[in-house]
């Protein structure tokens, strides 16, 4: 569990993570689409077959489950297309102490660690009986022994500065790797609600230069038997407030990429 500052208070807020379509009343409602994009300053890089590409998404939360707001987000699972690679040798690194409320923050890590740009994130925070909505960025940074941490700051109405850190593992069949995240529960003050997210938009993947040689992070598959490249994820929501802890699977369709 982490938390941040108010001027008042003690609050908390996690906010990462990928989502996708519930059913409605029991579960969450989440829409979800992701798409292989041009990494900023690197030509011929994007949807192109065996060509290096950062992977954009965007999620779309609603439910009213867990007191009119959909109920905190605590897990993630998503699974990348076969034939995707991951080359993360070389690459810098940042020490999650470094990102933690204690440390120096983003611009205390490496040059090159930084995993993507900013994204943003959209939830509410509890303040007593009163929920109020938060808007904050969310960094992603590569970790040292190889996966990615997210950084969410917020400043209003909330000062957050909080992690969520996950690792790839192998997987199989449709899929190449699996990218498994923890979401930190958030604490608001005490009797209130935890914070709940509704918006998520975030882009990783990134190259480096050394020595005349080009390193994509991430590089497309060179062949797309389907017609499309599947993309999973796997949204587990929190058993709070008389709910049951539930994990919601979305199975996404994104394009194929296309000949250099």
């Amino acid at each position: 569990m982490r938390r941040a500052t108010t001027s008042l208070t003690i609050l908390g807020l996690a906010l990462l993570a990928l989502t996708l379509p519930g059913i409605a009343g029991a579960t969450p409602t989440v829409k979800f689409k992701a798409k292989a994009v041009p990494i900023a300053g690197f030509a011929h890089t994007g949807n192109i077959f065996g060509k290096g590409a950062a992977f954009e998404s965007e999620f779309n939360i609603s439910g009213t489950e867990y007191g009119g707001f959909p109920p905190p987000l605590i897990h993630v699972n998503v699974y990348l297309p076969a034939g995707v690679k991951l080359h993360p040798s070389g690459f810098p690194t940042c020490n999650p102490a470094v990102l933690e409320p204690s440390g120096k923050g983003p611009t205390g890590c490496p040059k090159g660690s930084a995993a993507g740009p900013k994204g943003t994130v959209q939830g509410f925070v509890a303040f007593g009986t009163e929920i109020v909505p938060e808007t904050a960025s969310i960094e992603s940074f590569y970790a040292p022994g190889g996966g990615l941490t997210f950084f969410t700051f917020g400043h209003s109405p909330v000062l957050l500065e909080i992690l969520s850190k996950g690792h790839f593992v192998s997987s199989s069949g449709l899929y190449s790797k699996k990218f498994e995240a923890v979401v930190p529960l958030v604490e608001t003050v005490p009797g209130a609600q935890d914070a709940s997210v509704k918006l998520i938009k975030v882009k990783t993947g990134s190259a480096i230069k050394k020595g005349g040689k080009t390193t994509y992070y991430g590089t497309m598959p060179t062949k797309c038997p389907k017609k499309y490249l599947p993309v999973k994820a796997e949204l587990t929501f929190a058993g709070l407030g008389g709910l049951k802890e539930e994990t919601v699977t979305s199975e996404y369709k994104a394009p194929c990429p296309r000949k250099h």
